[in-house]
């Protein structure tokens, strides 16, 4: 078992967004575990329409960790943060009706989704050997 650790996490989420989960996680899949300058890069320039949403939700948690660590009193590098967790849930569905011919309906749910972003400071010497593994990685593809 792994020993927990106490690093203080800090959060934000952006409910009631107008996507669905499963096309919000597409996004939220490339940033988990990326420093949050390299996750901020990479949102910038995904071409789907939630990333914009999902980058605004992270600069929140990153303002956040800044806030509530001077309020705290802790000693937090912002430069060492990462994306600890990106979950996208399921919100609650709108039911909505189109017209059909003949005088029908066809009923469809538009789908809403809870994107909850968390970064936690990453420790020193794991941040180092998490840069050179990735650094390793990309000289290899």
């Amino acid at each position: 078992m792994a020993a927990k650790t106490n690093e203080p996490e800090f959060r934000a989420e952006a409910r009631f967004q107008r996507v669905s989960s499963q096309k919000a996680r597409l996004v939220l899949d490339l940033i988990k575990g990326l420093d949050v300058q390299q996750a901020l890069d990479t949102l910038t320039f995904t071409r789907k329409r939630i990333a914009p949403v999902v980058r605004k939700v992270l600069v929140s948690a990153i303002d956040n960790a800044r806030y509530l660590s001077d309020d705290r009193g802790l000693d937090l590098d912002v430069d060492r943060l990462f994306v600890k967790t990106a979950i996208a849930n399921e919100g609650p569905r709108m039911k909505r009706i189109r017209p059909a011919p003949m005088g029908r309906a066809f009923h469809y749910q538009r789908r809403l989704a809870h994107i909850i972003i968390t970064v936690a400071e990453r420790p020193a010497e794991t941040a180092k050997a998490a840069r050179t593994s990735k650094t390793r990685a990309r000289s290899a593809a």
